[in-house]
């Protein structure tokens, strides 16, 4: 790599916020992001609070593990398909509309928990509202390179990703305190619940500040054909997107690697977080939660960083193997221990996903886009509710599964091994600035 192409990657966090200064769509889409993201924090926390801690309620780790499969899949079936409304409508609106859909359907499933409703409807309710998140989240990724300079798509990846994460976090503090006010019962629940519409509401309405089409996609569906054409190709045009770009192929690996560990880690923690004594149990994973979140933060610093000097490929690389060490770390089942170990997968966690978008807003072109980033939703989901259920079914009482925590060591270790025969060695350069690759591209 050329001392000038470092120092150009290296310029990039302050060519960013020049950037930010200059474009108003750049940060009205950032603002959509982190209101939309408070709104998942809210929303998934209250729903995890309202079942798994919520004293009219009981559920076992098989249970969890089957309300997460109700949350999760349908939408990973279907996310592949659905992603191709990103390539065929204007992405302001879907954002727009993704929005205002998902606030009435969050004020549907506090009504369910209010009422009393058996989990499983709770859960089948908030379907829906997952399904909503996931869309405008796709979206937003999507319509990202429209808003932002090709050369510092590294730092504002790093910086929208992150950022977006930690709100997440913040979702989960406005939660923890509304519990406080409203209490942990039904009704508390669900009114901690409604406040997560409010939020919807104002990602929506930003979302519609955005001119016509300022998003994507660049050409549109021919006008003859359906919305319901759109979404019959689109699994087949996002994996075959993937297929042909090695890169993108590669770090949905490492993701699909690491979704899995962080899918059994979950289960563990919500078992083992119930079984340290007295306390409310969501205050111990809230700050479980925290340190992955740190994480996360910390890796909006480090990726551009790392990517800029020594490129996707060993970044990947790197950050599986880091994960390997810290989830084998996992096996003294120390509360403290256990933090750390959070902050650590949070990091390379959220590294991968950094890479990994990176790869699919400059490696894949505009009219795939949207089903491309479906497929990672899918990867996302898929390994995520396998791993926890798996783990259901493995896990002993006590939360202290050391098979688990061993697989998850392992399965860093395939998931460096899968990277290093799909990823191409030249890729050295995450931001091409002239010519973009092609799967046909030695530099790709």
């Amino acid at each position: 790599m050329s001392s000038t192409q470092v120092t150009r990657d290296q310029r990039g966090w302050s060519v960013f916020v020049h950037s930010l200064r200059s474009s108003p769509g750049l940060g009205r889409l950032l603002s959509v992001r982190l209101s939309s993201q408070i709104t998942d924090g809210i929303f998934q926390a209250a729903l995890v609070g309202s079942i798994l801690f919520n004293p009219e309620r009981h559920a076992d780790p098989l249970a969890v593990a089957g309300g997460l499969a109700v949350l999760l899949l349908p939408y990973s079936l279907i996310g592949p398909f659905a992603g191709a409304l990103l390539d065929h409508w204007d992405r302001r609106n879907v954002l727009l509309y993704a929005n205002l859909l998902r606030g009435v359907i969050i004020g549907l499933v506090a009504l369910a928990v209010a009422s009393g409703a058996p989990d499983v409807v709770v859960l089948i309710s908030a379907l829906a509202a997952t399904g909503a998140s996931r869309f405008v989240a796709a979206g937003l990724s999507a319509g990202l390179p429209h808003v932002a300079r090709r050369e510092v798509l590294v730092a504002t990846n790093a910086l929208f990703t992150t950022l977006g994460g930690a709100m997440l976090t913040v979702g989960l503090g406005v939660t923890l305190g509304l519990r406080a006010v409203f209490g942990d019962d039904n009704v508390g629940s669900a009114l901690t619940m409604l406040s997560g519409i409010v939020l919807a509401v104002v990602s929506g309405s930003l979302a519609h500040g955005f001119r016509p089409l300022q998003l994507g996609p660049d050409e549109p569906d021919d006008p003859g054909r359906s919305a319901v054409h759109a979404v019959s190709v689109g699994l087949w045009h996002g994996a075959r997107a993937v297929a042909h770009h090695r890169t993108v192929a590669a770090a949905l690996s490492a993701i699909g690697a690491h979704r899995l560990v962080f899918g059994m880690n979950t289960l563990m923690i919500l078992v083992l977080t119930r079984q340290m004594g007295p306390g409310d149990g969501l205050d111990r994973v809230s700050v479980v939660i925290g340190f992955t979140g740190a994480g996360a933060l910390l890796a909006a610093v480090v990726t551009p960083i790392a990517v800029a000097r020594a490129g996707r490929y060993v970044t990947l690389l790197v950050a599986l193997g880091v994960g390997a060490v810290a989830e084998l770390s996992v096996l003294s089942f120390e509360f403290a221990v256990i933090c750390g170990s959070a902050f650590v997968l949070g990091l390379i966690g959220q590294i991968a996903k950094l890479c990994g978008d990176v790869a699919m807003q400059v490696d894949v072109d505009d009219a795939v886009r949207g089903q491309v980033f479906s497929v990672q939703d899918a990867v996302f989901n898929i390994a995520y509710v396998g791993a926890v259920t798996v783990a259901a079914l493995a896990i002993p009482d006590n939360g202290r599964a050391v098979g688990l925590v061993v697989l998850g060591v392992v399965l860093y270790l395939v998931g460096m091994l899968v990277v290093r025969l799909l990823h191409p060695r030249g890729h050295w350069s995450a931001e091409p600035t002239t010519v973009r690759p092609t799967v046909t591209d030695p530099a790709a």
